[in-house]
């Protein structure tokens, strides 16, 4: 059974930093690619950042190009969102989710099976 679960959320400072990590279990991590999205208040849930099944390959949102990397450790079975220059619209709950099939990466929530239960972060003005 897979299972994916987020930490490292919290309340930030327009400009600060966080970290978020999902640990992953249930299955070879190092065969699946894995993705971030977020929901933020009142908006239906958004791409963030993918990255592949070997980490070679990642790609972002516009809207946090530049300011947030995505990376894993398939020793550790994580997959990391290292996010920057945080701003009030970057408010929301962040979810990690990996596909189905494996060697497969996508942008859109629909590629995805397995979600974890999110983390929420809060940046304030």
């Amino acid at each position: 059974q897979v299972q994916l679960v987020e930490s490292g959320g919290g309340l930030v400072q327009a400009g600060g930093s966080l970290r978020l990590s999902c640990a992953a279990s249930g299955r070879t991590f190092s065969r699946y690619g894995a993705g971030w999205f977020r929901q933020g208040p009142g908006k239906e849930r958004e791409f963030v950042a993918v990255i592949n099944y070997s980490g070679g390959t990642t790609y972002y949102a516009d809207s946090v190009k530049g300011r947030f990397t995505i990376a894993r450790d398939n020793a550790k079975n994580t997959v990391d969102l290292q996010m920057n220059s945080l701003k009030p619209e970057d408010t929301g709950v962040y979810y990690c989710a990996a596909p189905e099939v494996p060697y497969t990466i996508g942008i859109r929530a629909s590629a995805y099976t397995y979600w974890g239960q999110g983390t929420q972060v809060t940046v304030s003005s």
